[in-house]
């Protein structure tokens, strides 16, 4: 520890003989800022108006002895990381243990011997400098790391709005169906009491569930006429496509579950896999759902918005068969609130 360092540590010596007090001073008066005090009380007094880097405590006091203010230093919040380094003549196993127990940083003995003295105050003050350097790294490095965290989460949600805005583009009749599938199931996991972590979650895998339409091609996405069997087919490939893409952000290994899973039905007969029931991943279902939803009130190519209640008349149709019954439940109860139709944005 430097020396100008140490000179800005402040220290209390509390001892009740005057001779003992003088002896200290004139050892480290030199070396850190000095203040004696001849009693427990005078101690807590001085406390309460100041801040200190270390304290020695004479075992026996005129007033108190040193582990009743031991147990006062350590009852305050603001005192009890003090280090404190106890003072006796007589340093048997049975006072060394009690110091332990009492919390006391060291112990040391009397009479002085100066540069043990010395040393013993260089040592603690050394500890309590290198302590409060590392709170203060950890703390900086803490807050580095955080706002490194925060940029990388407000570039990742660009990006994904940036990627939902290009595969909305792919299909002249579906600008803006990633978002709003996005917030549907979002919608849906806010009902279902999802963590906002969650709820964010399934709304960046709404956002990119269609990213497998990158890798179609756009006279079949914007085909007016019904689809040929092999048409059909590469339609079919855009949630094995999605996957394989969004399978590469390590950082978010469920993202590419929306993508590959949103067109499989509750009762199996949906594709890639013909998964079934509760073996179709929780976000796929959700997102399935709003998925249909959007579909239905969105003007395609081959035909043109349907009304609310005949979306909500097909969904409550699909529940158990195309759609989990308790998300096709919850997106018909979305449906019944929104009577001036603004959930969906024409």
């Amino acid at each position: 520890m430097q020396i100008y360092q140490m000179r800005q540590s402040a220290i209390l010596a509390v001892d009740g003989l005057q001779k003992d007090r003088m002896m200290l001073r004139q050892i480290l008066a030199s070396r850190v800022n000095f203040t004696g005090v001849s009693s427990g009380a005078e101690a807590l007094m001085y406390l309460k108006q100041n801040s200190l880097d270390l304290i020695l405590l004479a075992i026996q006091l005129p007033d108190m002895d040193a582990f009743e203010f031991m147990r006062h230093l350590r009852s305050d919040n603001k005192l009890k990381e003090i280090p404190v380094i106890m003072m006796t003549d007589n340093l048997s196993p049975k006072v060394e243990a009690a110091v332990t127990m009492a919390g006391a940083f060291d112990i040391m003995r009397k009479p002085f011997i100066p540069i043990i003295v010395a040393k013993k105050v260089e040592q603690v003050l050394e500890l309590q400098y290198l302590h409060r350097h590392l709170e203060r790294e950890v703390h900086l490095q803490t807050k580095l790391a955080e706002d490194r965290l925060a940029s990388s989460q407000r570039l990742f949600e660009e990006m994904v709005m940036s990627l939902a805005k290009t595969i909305d583009a792919k299909d002249a009749y579906t600008r803006g169906h990633s978002q709003r599938v996005g917030r549907y199931a979002r919608h849906i996991a806010y009902k279902l009491h999802w963590t906002e972590e969650e709820q964010k979650k399934i709304y960046f895998m709404g956002l990119l569930h269609d990213i497998g339409k990158i890798g179609i091609p756009e006279q079949i996405i914007n085909k007016p006429d019904r689809l040929t069997d092999e048409e059909y087919s590469k339609i079919q490939q855009h949630t094995v496509i999605g996957s394989d893409i969004l399978q590469l952000v390590a950082e978010f290994p469920e993202l590419s579950l929306g993508a590959r899973y949103h067109h499989e039905r509750y009762d199996g007969k949906g594709y890639p896999d013909g998964l079934a029931g509760t073996d179709i991943p929780v976000y796929a279902r959700i997102i399935a759902v709003a998925d249909a939803y959007d579909a239905m009130t969105s003007k395609r190519s081959y035909r043109d918005i349907l009304p609310q209640s005949v979306a909500r008349s097909e969904i409550a149709k699909g529940s158990g068969r195309q759609f989990d019954p308790q998300f096709a439940k919850l997106m018909v109860e979305i449906i019944d609130e929104d009577v001036d139709y603004m959930l969906h944005e024409h």
